[in-house]
């Protein structure tokens, strides 16, 4: 319920009572767990962070061909984004404010090493195979799916409008789905 109302209003619009009144708890419960309207909110910047790098770090690629694993952490990331929209607003006001509750997280830096983990484990073994070509970091990777990803959420309702194309609906993102595990995978082949 935080969540959605500092997503909602940001940080500075976000009410407490307003929070407390959809917990249906009130706001001395709020304080008195988290002592503030910020340590709240960085709960939450927090919580949500986690809940991609969970998923992330709960995927099994095993002995899936290289091409097919990046595939899946590209699927796994639009996926992610689009059942959790919030998440794309919260980052999009956390960069308003400068990454300034963001800063306030001590162990965040250290959940991004999962994803850049993940992401140069699959690219060295894309590698070795002959299946993707060198020069290309897992940090540019991450960065063209997240820009990707974010884009589809936090652009739709102006794209929707200036050219009638919905991309929350069922059949384009299941096309944009698509067309992001092709822009990565190509990006990756080796030239020829």
């Amino acid at each position: 319920m935080a969540e959605e109302v500092f997503a909602e209003a940001g940080y500075s619009g976000a009410r407490v009572d307003e929070i407390a009144a959809r917990m249906s708890t009130t706001k001395r419960m709020i304080y008195y767990y988290f002592g503030s309207k910020e340590e709240l909110y960085v709960a939450v910047l927090e919580r949500a962070y986690r809940g991609i790098r969970d998923a992330e770090r709960a995927m099994d690629l095993g002995d899936l061909p290289s091409a097919e694993a990046l595939r899946r952490v590209a699927e796994l990331t639009f996926d992610h984004h689009h059942r959790h929209p919030s998440f794309i607003r919260l980052v999009a006001i956390e960069n308003i404010h400068h990454a300034e509750f963001l800063k306030k997280i001590g162990t965040l830096r250290e959940l991004g090493t999962p994803a850049a983990s993940l992401l140069e484990e699959i690219l060295e073994r894309g590698r070795s195979d002959g299946s993707f070509r060198g020069g290309v970091e897992a940090l540019d990777v991450h960065m063209v799916i997240s820009a990707f990803c974010v884009f589809q959420i936090a652009n739709n309702h102006t794209f929707s409008y200036l050219f009638d194309y919905d991309m929350r609906s069922k059949a384009q993102r299941a096309h944009n789905r698509q067309v992001l595990g092709d822009i990565v995978v190509a990006w990756l082949s080796p030239v020829r």
